[in-house]
């Protein structure tokens, strides 16, 4: 098997998903999406961002290389009566054949295509796919940033190291990266535009409850937890992270998780 098709299938996104319906509702108003335009929702999970472009009066097509993913977001467009309008296929985001060009008005992805192991063909792909005059929207974790989920990953991967030749996902939050990659893909540095953003994470239940969602359910971290076992170092690790998750916790009323990742907004303007 594809092994990131291997990672996303393993737990269920889904739960941490939950926590990050807000966030993606808040991109989505900051699309500029209208009724009646097209829009292609890459890396989409099961739906955090597609469903509320639909709700907008999109038609969407969310795309994941995680059957589960798909089959959770189809079931979440027919509950919420979109499924005329809002449909997810599983699929590459390094290789989206049976996809026409300049079929999109906006191509969002957030926090999804960054994690795909070609970044270059990501990034010729969602250009291939934008109409002229559409926009890409990214949402992408930032390297060596304190908050949340890079420091997350930076935990898990000290468990458990990526193997050799690996292109890190993080390298989508530097400017100078997704200016590299979507040169080459023919957008000039002008048309890129990249902000710092703030995405607010909120889980019912204590610091140390989330965690432990985490280590259900969210594959890289399920891998860290794999590999800190096998050298008698899990509880060392859970301690690590709840530690991480408490000292970033903002909300001040127990049983209750709400903490602030930063993360890259990128804009590309398709000519």
């Amino acid at each position: 098997m594809n092994p990131n098709k291997a990672l996303w299938e393993k737990g269920d996104f889904t739960r941490i998903a939950q926590s990050m319906r807000e966030g993606g509702e808040d991109i989505v108003r900051h699309a500029g999406i209208a009724p009646g335009m097209k829009v292609l929702d890459l890396g989409c999970g099961d739906g955090t961002t597609a469903i509320p472009a639909a709700k907008l009066g999109a038609t969407v097509l969310g795309v994941d290389i995680a059957a589960n993913l798909v089959a959770a977001g189809n079931r979440r467009a027919v509950q919420a009566g979109l499924s005329a309008t809002c449909s997810f296929l599983e699929g590459d985001a390094c290789d989206l054949r049976g996809i026409e060009n300049k079929s999109f008005d906006r191509v969002i992805s957030v926090f999804g295509a960054m994690f795909a192991p070609k970044p270059f063909d990501v990034a010729r792909e969602m250009v291939r796919v934008t109409r002229p005059g559409g926009r890409i929207l990214m949402g992408n974790w930032i390297p060596d940033d304190p908050t949340f989920v890079a420091q997350i990953l930076k935990i898990s991967a000290s468990y458990s190291p990526p193997p050799e030749g690996f292109v890190s996902p993080m390298c989508w939050g530097s400017p100078n990266h997704v200016i590299e990659r979507f040169g080459e893909a023919g957008i000039a540095w002008e048309g890129i535009t990249c902000d710092r953003d703030s995405y607010v994470f909120d889980f019912d239940g204590s610091p140390a409850e989330f965690v432990d969602t985490f280590r259900q359910y969210y594959g890289p971290t399920m891998n860290a937890f794999e590999a800190a076992g096998k050298n008698g170092r899990t509880e060392q690790l859970r301690s690590q992270l709840v530690a991480l998750f408490q000292g970033q916790n903002l909300c001040q009323y127990p049983g209750r998780t709400l903490i602030a990742a930063t993360f890259l907004r990128v804009t590309v303007q398709v000519g």
